[in-house]
């Protein structure tokens, strides 16, 4: 039996620094809930940029739109840098493990990352967000097949797909057959429906969905934050529906909406093999004679056939 948090706020748009100063205190609550695992939504350093156009129309960027990427940019974190370093140690010092959704500069280009840290080994992989959505294209690059991460920890297998890679069959099918247990959802997606899709992953992978989002208001971006959203502070952007689930599809924690929290439940681990009992889809449940997964792995250039689980 492990307990597991996911963390529902909002980083303090573009700077990571004050970022971090929030995540701390975020962090306390986790562990004075008695959490060993948290995950934080995705982007949460150094925002999500709702309702930003960067000055983009077909054919033509506006010069205050490349000021304003730019001015993100700069915001966004070094994969490893000081705030990956200052995570590991909040991590080690509340003896959490964690996940957390963070905007990754390598280069030129923004990548959408999520970051695993060990409380022992600091951190530990990452995973790129293979296709960002609509107009975050602008702005991230996409991930390639090197990162598509499942972490060994002492609470189990972790892995993440980040918000509409949820809808990805594919990549759901690579975690599944990397063996993930704790399956963790950052995600900015605050729709009614994103519920019954984390309840129909816990029981297509007989896994424990964690999902956080952020619940963020115009207040927690800069005042000259050109907003189509308006300048109320209390103006809510995303209004979170952070759960966690069971491997049989039931609502552990959550969904909870217009609101900061964090949401704790414990986790049985056993229910993952009562669970596989009976659906084990890179398992029994699997037909290999039938369908192959193939996965590019990025640099190697080498395709990787799924394992076949019924091989000599």
């Amino acid at each position: 039996m492990i307990r597991a948090a996911v963390i529902q706020a909002a980083p303090v748009g573009f700077d990571s620094s004050a970022t971090l100063v929030k995540v701390d205190s975020l962090l306390a609550e986790a562990e004075a809930g008695g959490a060993q695992l948290a995950v934080l939504p995705e982007a949460f350093f150094s925002a999500y940029p709702k309702g930003l156009d960067f000055g983009a129309r077909v054919g033509s960027r506006s010069s205050e739109g490349r000021e304003m990427f730019r001015r993100y940019f700069e915001s966004a974190i070094d994969v490893p840098g000081p705030e990956t370093l200052a995570l590991a140690e909040m991590s080690a010092e509340r003896k959490l493990n964690l996940v957390v959704g963070v905007i990754e500069r390598d280069g030129g280009t923004l990548y959408c990352s999520a970051l695993f840290f060990d409380p022992e080994t600091g951190l530990v992989g990452k995973h790129r967000k293979l296709v960002p959505t609509a107009m975050e294209r602008l702005i991230w690059g996409q991930g390639d097949g090197s990162t598509l991460t499942v972490v060994d920890s002492r609470l189990g297998r972790i892995g993440a797909a980040i918000c509409w890679e949820n809808y990805m069959p594919q990549y759901r099918s690579v975690l599944y057959d990397k063996g993930v247990q704790l399956y963790c959802a950052p995600t900015v997606d605050d729709r009614d429906v994103w519920i019954p899709s984390m309840q129909h992953i816990a029981v297509e992978g007989r896994c424990f969905v964690l999902s956080a989002c952020q619940f963020a208001t115009r207040a927690d971006y800069p005042e000259d934050y050109p907003s189509d959203y308006g300048e109320d502070p209390e103006t809510v952007l995303i209004r979170g529906g952070s759960c966690i689930v069971n491997p049989f599809g039931e609502i552990l924690a959550g969904p909870v909406y217009g609101e900061q929290g964090v949401l704790c439940a414990e986790l049985d681990l056993a229910e993952i093999t009562r669970g596989k009992y009976d659906l084990d889809v890179s398992g029994h449940y699997a037909r290999p004679d039938v369908f192959k997964l193939e996965v590019s792995p990025g640099d190697s250039g080498h395709a990787e056939a799924r394992h076949d689980p019924f091989a000599p």
